[in-house]
């Protein structure tokens, strides 16, 4: 069963690296004996089946925006919760280097 295993997820690999959508489905309904953990996978890219082949097939990704959530969460973490929501959204787009700070002013800074 962990042969069956790991040769099935080498072949799932390669499949998806060559964008093979039918290689892909014919190992996602295979009947092979293998280890419960991998049949869980498998139950849940059947479930999934459309956006698994989605997924292989199209050259689109969701990384910016994922990477983005993180960055927003990792602020409101940081923070640990502004006082109003204009000041969380205000230090989000100082992030994003959609704003700059304002430069001290030269005579209050000379005393």
């Amino acid at each position: 069963a962990l042969e069956n295993s790991y040769n099935l997820m080498q072949s799932f690999i390669q499949a998806i690296e060559t964008n093979n959508t039918q290689e892909l489905k014919s190992l996602i309904t295979s009947k092979d004996s293998i280890g419960t953990l991998m049949h869980k996978t498998l139950l849940t890219f059947k479930y999934n089946l459309k956006a698994v082949l989605n997924g292989a097939a199209l050259p689109y990704s969701n990384g910016c925006l994922e990477g983005f959530n993180r960055k927003i969460k990792q602020i409101e973490r940081t923070a640990f919760g502004y006082s109003n929501f204009i000041n969380l959204l205000t230090r989000i787009r100082l992030e994003e280097n959609q704003y700059t700070e304002k430069e001290p002013n030269i005579l209050l800074m000379t005393a």
